[in-house]
C-alpha cells in the first residue's frame, strides 16, 4: 500500500478498508454554485457511501445573522448541529465530495479543524474516483446517533475582515486568491459583485493544486505552483476566494506541502465587494 500524500488525506483503499470502523464518520459536504441546477442534498439522497450524512454547508456552516453566504457560526450552534449528525469526540471524520474537485469537502475538513476537532481527512479523489474503482454506494439513510462535539475555536485559522483591510497597509501575511486568473484580474464577470481583487494578494487557482482526477498533486509539485506565483509557504498565508469554499482548497494544499496551519479570509471577496470603502485593484500586475 503506498504512503499517504499527507496527514490530511486518505485514500480510498483506506476508507474501503476502514468503513466499519467504529470511530470513523464518512460525510458528504458537496455544495454547489447557485444557478448550476444541482441540488446536493438531493443527489446525496439518491446516491452515497454507505454509512455517510450529508454536511450542508448553507446551513451548518452558515452564520444567520451575516448577510454573505455560509460565514463561520459561533461555537454553539456549529457543535448543536454535527452532533445530531453523529460526529463528534474521539471518531476520525472523512469527509469527500460528490465531484473530484473537493473545495467543500476542503471547506468542511477547514471548519471542523477551526472549531478544534483535528481527526478530520478528505477522501482523495472523492466520490468519482471511489465508484471508478468499484467500491460500493446506496440510497439508503443512514441514521445518526447524536455525538458529543467539543467544540474549541482557533482564531488563528480565521480572518476578519478588518484583519485583513489593516493587512493591506503591513503586508505581514501572504493574501493568496483562489479564483481563476480573469477574475483575479477582474477582467471576467464577477458573481459576487463589482470586479478586481484584494491590492498586494497573490493568485493560486486552485484548480492548480488538483489532478485531473480531482486528487491532489504530491507535495513538491504543490509548493511549485505556490513558489511560482510568487508565495513563500515559509512565510504566514492567508486564502481567500469568492465566498470562502475554494480558499480551502489552498488551505489543504499548503497543508500538503508542510504548511500546517493557513488561515481563511472567510468572507473573501464576496464581503470585501460588498463594501464600498474597500481598496481594489485590476489587471495583471
Amino acid at each position: 500500500m503506498t504512503e499517504p500524500k499527507s496527514d490530511a488525506l486518505v485514500s480510498t483503499q483506506w476508507l474501503a478498508e476502514h468503513l466499519n470502523a467504529p470511530d470513523v464518520r464518512v460525510i458528504d459536504a458537496s455544495w454547489y454554485m447557485p444557478g448550476s441546477d444541482k441540488d446536493a442534498r438531493a443527489l446525496f439522497e439518491q446516491k452515497h457511501i454507505p454509512g455517510a450524512v450529508f454536511f450542508d454547508i448553507d446551513d451548518i456552516a452558515a452564520d444567520d445573522s451575516a448577510p454573505l453566504p455560509h460565514m463561520m457560526p459561533d461555537a454553539i450552534k456549529f457543535s448543536a448541529k454535527v452532533r445530531k449528525l453523529g460526529l463528534g469526540d474521539g471518531v476520525r471524520i472523512v469527509v469527500y465530495a460528490q465531484t473530484g474537485v473537493a473545495s467543500a469537502a476542503c471547506r468542511a475538513w477547514w471548519m471542523l479543524r477551526h472549531f478544534g476537532h483535528n481527526d478530520v481527512v478528505v477522501l482523495d479523489g472523492g466520490l468519482p474516483k471511489w465508484e471508478a474503482e468499484g467500491h460500493p454506494v446506496t440510497d439508503a439513510p443512514t441514521p445518526p446517533r447524536e455525538r458529543h462535539f467539543t467544540a474549541r475555536a482557533n482564531s488563528f485559522l480565521l480572518r476578519e475582515y478588518d484583519q485583513v483591510l489593516a493587512n493591506v497597509d503591513t503586508g505581514r501575511e501572504q493574501l493568496v486568491d483562489a479564483r481563476s486568473a480573469e477574475r483575479f484580474a477582474g477582467t471576467a464577470d464577477e458573481r459576487w459583485g463589482k470586479p478586481g481583487r484584494i491590492p498586494g494578494s497573490y493568485n493560486v487557482p486552485f484548480e492548480k493544486l488538483l489532478n485531473s482526477d480531482g486528487t491532489f498533486k504530491e507535495s513538491n509539485e504543490i509548493r511549485g505552483v505556490f513558489r511560482d506565483a510568487g508565495v513563500n509557504l515559509d512565510k504566514p498565508v492567508v486564502a481567500s476566494c469568492g465566498s470562502g469554499v475554494t480558499a480551502c482548497v489552498l488551505a489543504m494544499g499548503a497543508y500538503i506541502a508542510g504548511k500546517k496551519h493557513v488561515a481563511v479570509y472567510d468572507g473573501s471577496w464576496a464581503e470585501w465587494a460588498s463594501r464600498p470603502d474597500s481598496p481594489r485593484a485590476s489587471g495583471t500586475s
